[in-house]
Parts: structure tokens; C-alpha cells; sequence
């Protein structure tokens, strides 16, 4: 039971972090610069 509830709390924490991580590169490297980028040319 222990090795399950660790499995299970350390893959919600990863899955987390890791669509969070991506969602904000993804965001930032996708409309920030390109709207900078062509408002500031």
C-alpha cells in the first residue's frame, strides 16, 4: 500500500509539474514573443 500511494502521489505531482512547465513555455515562447515580437519589431 505504501509503494501504491507513493506511485500515485509522485506521478500527480510530476504530471503537474510537467503540463504546468509546459503549458508556460508553451504559452510564453507561443503568443508573448510572437505578439512582442510584432508589436516591437
Amino acid at each position: 500500500m505504501s509503494n501504491t500511494g507513493i506511485i500515485i502521489v509522485v506521478s500527480i505531482v510530476a504530471l503537474h509539474f510537467v503540463i504546468g512547465i509546459g503549458y508556460l513555455v508553451f504559452k510564453l515562447s507561443g503568443k508573448s514573443e510572437d505578439e512582442k515580437d510584432s508589436k516591437n519589431p
